[in-house]
């Protein structure tokens, strides 16, 4: 039977060493001193073999499982995770060199990231510094393996996080590119990976649509105790329905609260085009809310750490887990979900929803032209969206 926190909580050391197993080869280790290790036990090549997950409470359940998750697809590999740990124990210690994967890797994003958009560039250099330079950051890029990537996505699809691990693919791939166009390795062992995993199931960013429980969000979202930063960019959210990242990284320098617009530079925008989004009078005050605390920096929604970088991207998903909204009733996405679903059902037009939604297009170019299509109309329709939000928020229906 597997194990649960409540039990290991309470487990109480005994004169000797006492294993209690979880599942899949887990176990926690208690000493007659209290202490408790989590290991992990497998066979290779024959062999029975232990490997430590770490120290509870340090590591909890949840995350032990993750890590044997983890070692165990190592396995699959055919590679001893012992072995592997060991490997790179020694490769962590020995001194940093000119062509490690790490080094080539930092290279190549100072080199290209100012090409970027902001948001893609922190996404790029996050993931690398996260999910790939602890475990093949200190190798020579030219000794980097096929197999060596693998381990390192395996860890994510083991997560379930497969397009991250499809992703991180495409990152490293650029990564041994470069290194082969500066004489510093010979091939792109990421290459070799395509088609490795398996493919990403596509699903629809939860969300609210019915109008009582919207009304239940929105004065959820009045109520919220946390940040006033936080609770002002989720205020906005539904008024404005753009992505996460465009709320998270908005400037002051966008916004007109006079002319009642928000431009957002093409640079920011998911189709590199310039978004116009036109601010209802609660939008307006909103921002002149939170203009009292932050009017006087970069960004509308700072991070908490440091003025000169905007809102953490969990910021405002952290906020709806903590208001008790899941993760399969709401995120952050869905107020554009909302946004479209209760638009198009009140009959407005789709071009006008569409455009304000800042969808793709196929013609890019006429993209970068028609931002400023139905303007008047979209004025309109935001403004009679808000009201119809207040309507809600307020127990009525439009």
């Amino acid at each position: 039977m597997s194990l649960t926190d409540r039990e290991i909580r309470n487990i109480a050391p005994t004169s000797k060493r006492q294993r209690y197993f979880d599942e899949r080869g887990l176990y926690l280790e208690v000493a007659p001193s209290g202490g408790k290790w989590w290991r992990f036990k497998y066979r290779f090549a024959g062999k029975e073999k232990r490997l430590s997950l770490g120290v509870y409470p340090e590591v909890g359940l949840k995350e032990a499982r993750l890590k044997c998750a983890e070692v165990r697809a190592i396995l699959h590999e055919g590679i001893d995770p012992g072995e592997e740990r060991k490997q790179q124990k020694a490769t962590l210690g020995r001194p940093s060199k000119n062509d490690s994967f790490e080094v080539v890797a930092r290279e190549w994003f100072a080199k290209f990231a100012p090409q970027w958009a902001e948001g893609h560039a922190e996404t790029v250099i996050s993931r690398l510094e996260k999910l790939v330079f602890p475990y093949i950051g200190k190798q020579a890029v030219d000794s980097v393996s096929a197999p060596d990537v693998l381990a390192v996505l395996r860890r994510m699809e083991v997560r379930g996080t497969i397009e991250t691990a499809r992703r991180v693919r495409g990152i490293c791939s650029q990564v041994f590119r470069y290194a082969v166009a500066t004489s510093r390795a010979e091939r792109d062992p990421a290459a070799d990976l395509i088609g490795a995993l398996p493919p990403v199931k596509q699903k629809h960013h939860a969300s609210i649509t019915d109008p009582k429980g919207i009304g239940g969000l929105l004065r959820a979202i009045d109520a919220y105790t946390g940040s006033f930063v936080v609770k002002c960019a989720l205020q906005l959210a539904p008024l404005t329905f753009v992505r996460p990242g465009e709320l998270r990284r908005a400037e002051w320098s966008e916004f007109d609260l006079e002319a009642a617009e928000w431009r957002i530079p093409a640079e920011k925008m998911k189709m590199k085009a310039p978004h116009i989004v036109p601010l209802s009078r609660q939008a307006i005050a909103v921002m002149e809310q939170i203009r009292s605390l932050t009017g006087c920096d970069r960004y509308v929604f700072p991070s908490g750490r440091t003025i000169m970088r905007p809102m953490s991207e969990n910021a405002v998903t952290a906020a709806l887990r903590r208001m008790g909204f899941t993760k399969e009733e709401m995120t952050g996405h869905g107020f554009r979900s909302m946004a479209s679903t209760l638009l198009n059902e009140q009959g407005y037009n789709r071009d006008w929803i569409e455009r304000q939604l800042a969808h793709s297009e196929r013609d890019g170019v006429r993209a970068a032209y028609n931002y400023a299509e139905y303007l008047p109309e979209r004025r309109r329709m935001m403004q009679e969206w808000a009201d119809f939000l207040d309507s809600l928020r307020n127990n009525g229906s439009r």
